[in-house]
């Protein structure tokens, strides 16, 4: 059964997934910072499905870490086909707040930390001759969330990255996915209920891994209705756009 390597896997997205994969008959590298965590949940997947798993502690904004881990990930499992970099945070900064340390941690640990994260597993790929790599990027990458402009501009950058990293990693056979969520119910998503089209975190994780295995480049989970609010956003005016928006935000601060 093929082996898939997921960071951010103690919580949220990167815990339904593995516990998805672990379902299907997958070997496992779990990565994240919180290694209690992650050995909880791994302890728990080897018992209800009998894979092998593996963890290790990474911390995205540190690159020796990442090295570290996916080296020590990689000599446990042996060959790896596909690395998921879903680690990732949100944060709410209003803009001409001053403060940008906010929007720097977004940044480092959105983008460069998945960068260097797919990076060394590009290395992994190109000495093994084949592999897959997985970007976990957000329907925000299209559609900006006021009050969170660095997380969006993040998600947007690291979808641009991964589709230049496709063109150029072709020949190699080495595959490219990314995947854009739109709003995931997780027990880390507080008042997630006061935004649209909302879908359980199970739900989205089977979706994302029918998506890998047919080794799609770019999709959107749940499909419908985003394609089609996709595909609308893209002719509909700024100030319609922006009353819209806001509505939904203010009826959100109601709840």
């Amino acid at each position: 059964m093929a082996t898939m390597i997921i960071t951010g896997a103690s919580s949220g997205i990167g815990e339904a997934l593995a516990t998805c994969a672990a379902s299907q008959g997958y070997v496992l590298g779990l990565a994240a910072r919180s290694t209690d965590k992650l050995q909880t949940l791994a302890d728990r997947l080897r018992h209800d499905y009998a894979v092998q798993v593996e963890v290790a502690h990474m911390d995205v904004q540190d690159e020796a870490s990442i090295v570290q881990a996916m080296d020590d990930l990689a000599q446990k499992l042996g060959t790896i086909d596909i690395v998921v970099a879903n680690a990732g945070v949100t944060a709410v900064r209003r803009t001409g707040r001053d403060d940008l340390s906010i929007d720097r941690g977004v940044f480092q640990t959105n983008l460069f930390g998945a960068i260097a994260t797919l990076d060394v597993a590009t290395r992994l790929f190109l000495s093994q001759g084949r592999g897959h790599l997985v970007g976990i990027s957000s329907f925000s990458a299209f559609a900006p969330i006021p009050g969170s402009a660095a997380y969006s501009a993040s998600k947007a950058a690291l979808s641009n990255y991964m589709n230049a990293m496709r063109l150029e990693l072709a020949s190699r056979n080495i595959k490219v996915t990314v995947i854009h969520p739109g709003f995931i119910h997780t027990h880390l998503a507080a008042k997630m209920d006061r935004y649209p089209f909302v879908i359980e975190a199970d739900v989205a994780a089977r979706q994302m891994l029918q998506a890998i295995e047919r080794q799609a480049t770019n999709v959107i989970v749940p499909a419908l209705p985003w394609r089609v609010v996709k595909g609308i956003l893209q002719v509909t005016p700024d100030s319609m756009l922006s009353w819209v928006v806001q509505r939904m935000f203010d009826k959100g601060k109601k709840k």
